[in-house]
């Protein structure tokens, strides 16, 4: 990947809508090279794919939370059951295993906190193995990108 690909990947990044012509005439190429350079970039895979952001509002998810999941214990098949699980549930938006205090952490969108307390009670408690989740509520979004610096 050279300079010319960043480039095109940061103008992805800010507008994915941008038409071939409109990158190519940013990027200072014609529109043939500027097109096979897009399609080389995902076909290796540095564009995973395209997506719309939408206004959490707008949509009724004003409320993000970031949950903490702690494990009773570290087996294999804890953290696999785990995985499993909070992947078929619509109100995590991210998971991560991370390092540290916790073993996992979530990021849930939910439209109140009602639902947040049903999402709890009647999803996330009933996931064998889990000993422990601390909850912390977004109030405020300072910044919340989506792009990679290159």
């Amino acid at each position: 990947m050279d300079a010319i690909d960043k480039k095109i990947l940061m103008l992805l990044q800010e507008n994915a809508k941008q038409n071939t012509k409109e990158i190519a005439d940013k990027i200072g190429l014609t529109v043939s090279p500027t097109f096979e350079r897009i399609k080389k970039l995902e076909q290796q895979d540095y564009i995973k794919s395209y997506v719309a952001l939408l206004n959490e509002k707008k949509v009724n998810k004003a409320i993000t939370v970031y949950c903490h999941i702690t494990l009773a214990t570290h087996s294999r098949e804890l953290i696999d059951n785990f995985k499993d699980q909070v992947a078929n549930l619509p109100e995590i938006m991210g998971c991560q295993h991370v390092s540290g205090n916790y073993d996992f952490l979530l990021k849930v969108a939910v439209n109140d906190m009602n639902q947040y307390q049903q999402f709890v009670v009647d999803k996330l408690s009933v996931i064998k193995g889990i000993s422990n989740v601390q909850s912390s509520f977004v109030l405020d979004d300072i910044k919340n990108g989506t792009a990679y610096v290159l």
